[in-house]
C-alpha cells in the first residue's frame, strides 16, 4: 500500500467516525427534544447549514425506540473530536434540563 492509499484510508475513517459522533449527538438531542441545529448554530454561529448533521438526523430513530445516551458519554465524544464549543452548548443545555425538568 503506498502513501497516498493509507492517507485515503485515514481520511475515510475519520470522516465514517465524524459521521458517528454527530449521529450520537443528533440521536442524543431526539431523545431530549431538542433541535439539533439549533444547538449547532449557538455552538457555530458563523457556519452555515451542515449537511452531515442533517443527513444523521435523517438516520435518527423515534426516541420511543432509542437507547439512552448517557450526557457524559455525549460530552466524551464530542471532546474526542475537538468539539468544544458544540460540547459547552451542550453543557449549558444539560444544566438548564437539570434545574427545568419535564
Amino acid at each position: 500500500m503506498n502513501r497516498k492509499e493509507i492517507e485515503d484510508q485515514v481520511i475515510q475513517a475519520y470522516q465514517r467516525d465524524e459521521g458517528m459522533m454527530i449521529l450520537v449527538f443528533a440521536q442524543w438531542c431526539v431523545n431530549h427534544g431538542l433541535d439539533a441545529r439549533e444547538l449547532y448554530r449557538r455552538a457555530y454561529p458563523a457556519q452555515g447549514e451542515n449537511t452531515l448533521l442533517a443527513q444523521m438526523l435523517d438516520n435518527t430513530v423515534p426516541k420511543e425506540e432509542a437507547e439512552d445516551i448517557p450526557d457524559a458519554t455525549l460530552l466524551a465524544v464530542l471532546s474526542m473530536f475537538g468539539n468544544d464549543d458544540l460540547a459547552f452548548v451542550v453543557s449549558e443545555t444539560i444544566d438548564e434540563m437539570n434545574k427545568n425538568p419535564k
